[in-house]
């Protein structure tokens, strides 16, 4: 009993501040770790996005990734565990990334929900060159691809064009909501024959070198918003 006295009083036991200092110490090592890692992810994905989406998910090789990044095979390796794995990381990144400019178009677009779907239709207006150049729509090449050889990224392209379609939704019901669209729209007819539309206009004006096919196919949205759409 004295020993066990004699023992908590000579060992001073160790402040609430120690511990915090070295959860931090701890926590931070574990952060830098971990951020290394997905800094090397991070770089993989971007330096092999356009490449990918240029030529293809079944034609882009690891001998393409590791070219594209400097990077060994062990390091790819290392941080995916095969190309499908990488495939499906960049799809994600491609994805979210054209969705992401598409939404920034119907914000910053001055006006109502009209408006906001004209937005989008300049978005690709105003980009299209370099959006050709890059290899096209994302969601439509890997959705000509990956049916029957990469069956896993198919869920993840059919996610992707839900939001595409929820998007269009969620704007139409705006304008339903500010009273400059009619009542009884079918919000789901439209939103997906707009993103066909789209679609379809980008796969033609891509094959046949030809933007007129996007022209044509913008040209029937925007009757269809001023038509059938709008009060």
């Amino acid at each position: 009993m004295g020993f066990d006295n004699t023992i908590n009083k000579s060992i001073k036991k160790p402040s609430f501040y120690t511990h915090r200092y070295y959860f931090i110490i701890f926590a931070k090592k574990n952060e830098l770790i971990m951020s290394k890692a997905e800094r090397t992810k991070r770089y993989i994905i971007k330096k092999s996005a356009e490449h990918f989406n240029k030529k293809g998910y079944t034609g882009t090789s690891l001998r393409d990734i590791t070219e594209l990044t400097g990077l060994t095979k062990g390091s790819i390796y290392g941080n995916f565990e095969n190309k499908e794995e990488v495939a499906q990381a960049v799809y994600r990144y491609n994805a979210k990334n054209i969705g992401n400019q598409l939404l920034n178009a119907s914000r910053i677009t001055e006006g109502g929900a009209k408006e906001k779907l004209i937005g989008i239709l300049d978005y690709y207006r105003d980009n299209w060159e370099d959006f050709r150049k890059a290899g096209g729509c994302p969601l439509l090449n890997a959705a000509t691809e990956v049916d029957d050889t990469l069956p896993k990224l198919v869920v993840d392209v059919r996610r992707s064009f839900m939001g595409f379609f929820k998007m269009f939704e969620s704007i139409i019901l705006e304008g339903m909501a500010e009273k400059v669209f009619k009542e009884d729209l079918n919000v789901k007819h439209l939103a997906s024959t707009m993103v066909i539309l789209i679609e379809g206009g980008i796969l033609l004006a891509k094959t046949m070198d030809n933007r007129d096919y996007l022209n044509v196919a913008f040209k029937r949205i925007e009757t269809i918003i001023e038509n059938e759409i709008m009060l």
